[in-house]
């Protein structure tokens, strides 16, 4: 089967450069809800069988352009939330940027028992995610392309490890928002990385250069570049 993990739309969090990754998080903003219903002409070649979303406001809204598009239900899929920032939450500072960012480069490189700063193990959030991946690939027996909607580092650390990508190429991935990562395989089998496609779906016109985007650059500029508010 082939997955299509898709990042949501642009939320106030992410222009701010908030960590914000509990529930239910933010909305979109006027950007994101145009990089949402960019999606569906974005994906027209696609013959997807369904569309989840994780229980997060803002990857909901970013599905529902293309659930309405297709007939089909956004189904809501625990496991696919966005890597907690545990004692980090809603932080934009410096420390706090650097702190998640090297967590998540450490994680790409193997550090799987690193625990975010007052959140989980690389081992837990790969478990939890892994979880939903599997529940949903029980749902969808054969060939089918099934479209989820989650988030940016998530997207990153997941698609990395379970593809085997080597650890210093990880750490150099981004995902603009509406960006996308297939993964075509099974839990059995294993799964190959298809495509990266880090800038929008619906184009780099929908790109915002001025935003401060802490989950979707990479996470090793996370890391080590300064934040500008």
């Amino acid at each position: 089967m082939r997955l299509l993990l898709i990042r949501h739309g642009q939320t106030p969090s992410n222009v701010r450069g908030a960590l914000d990754t509990a529930f239910p998080g933010a909305g979109l903003t006027p950007l994101g809800e145009a990089q949402a219903r960019a999606v569906p002409d974005a994906l027209a070649q696609e013959r997807i069988a369904a569309v989840y979303a994780s229980p997060l406001v803002r990857t909901q809204l970013t599905a529902g352009p293309l659930g309405e598009t297709l007939g089909a239900d956004v189904r809501v899929q625990p496991g696919l939330e966005e890597i907690s920032a545990g004692g980090l939450e809603m932080r934009s500072d410096p420390e706090a940027v650097e702190s998640y960012g090297e967590c998540l480069v450490a994680w790409m490189r193997g550090e799987l028992e690193r625990p975010m700063s007052g959140g989980p193990t690389g081992r837990d959030f790969l478990a939890r995610y892994d979880s939903a991946v599997r529940e949903i690939a029980g749902a969808h027996l054969g060939s089918d392309t099934v479209a989820l909607f989650s988030h940016g580092a998530a997207i990153r650390v997941y698609g990395a490890v379970i593809s085997g990508m080597e650890g210093d190429a990880a750490a150099e991935l981004m995902i603009m928002n509406t960006g996308m990562c297939v993964l075509e395989g099974s839990p059995e089998s294993g799964w190959v990385l298809e495509e990266w496609r880090s800038e929008p779906l619906g184009g780099l016109e929908l790109e915002d250069l001025t935003a401060h985007d802490v989950t979707g650059e990479s996470a090793d500029e996370a890391a080590h570049e300064p934040h500008h508010p």
